[in-house]
């Protein structure tokens, strides 16, 4: 039995309080503003230890680096932390890039959002006929940016290199008209992206009958 329990930020007893800067109580983590720069001018924090900021190795070490070239390098590239492609590897894959729904909303509001959503078949799922519309693909758009894709979200095989691929066309400004003109591979999950047609707005049904 394996239980995830997080991890705890050891900051209390390393001497933060002697320079003044502020953590967040409840949970130990550093609030920083968008330049990882704490309350404390001189004092900047990274990784894991930041407060309300993804707990995942790759974006330390992106935030790191940049960090590295805007004190010393001349550089002013800020750390997305939005644009975050992010896996959970359980047997069935979850991958997600962007915003999820709910945060899209208190962003943008819903009346500015259009999400496209469908269920799909993998092909090597239907020799067994194993579980059809179990994977689930969607997208959230914002209407008032030329339909620009914030958010990708895909529930199924090898969602983690799904989700790789599609997180650098978000990263270059990916729009659904863009996501139409892509041709797809069939049969690959993947192109499920470049054929969506069905808005969660008309409550369609989104259930596949083939691959």
């Amino acid at each position: 039995v394996l239980i995830a329990i997080g991890r705890d930020a050891c900051t209390r007893n390393i001497g933060l309080q002697t320079i003044g800067v502020k953590i967040n109580e409840k949970n130990g983590k550093v609030p920083v503003n968008d330049e990882e720069q704490t309350n404390v001018p001189y004092v900047y924090a990274i990784g894991d230890i930041l407060d309300g900021k993804l707990e995942l190795t790759p974006v330390a070490i992106q935030a790191g680096r940049l960090l590295a070239q805007r004190l010393y390098g001349g550089s002013s590239r800020k750390c997305d932390y939005i644009n975050v492609p992010t896996t959970v590897f359980t047997p069935l894959e979850y991958g997600c890039c962007g915003y999820p729904e709910e945060r899209a909303i208190e962003e943008y509001g819903k009346q500015n959002l259009e999400v496209y959503h469908t269920l799909f078949w993998p092909l090597e799922w239907t020799v067994p006929g194993r579980d059809n519309n179990t994977c689930y693909a969607k997208i959230i758009c914002n209407k008032q940016d030329n339909n620009r894709v914030i958010g990708l979200h895909v529930l199924g095989p090898n969602a983690g290199e799904v989700t790789q691929g599609f997180a650098a066309a978000i990263k270059c400004g990916l729009t659904k008209e863009l996501l139409d003109e892509t041709i797809g591979i069939h049969p690959t999950c993947a192109e499920v992206f470049t054929t969506m047609g069905i808005t969660k707005s008309s409550g369609q049904d989104i259930t596949q009958k083939g691959c």
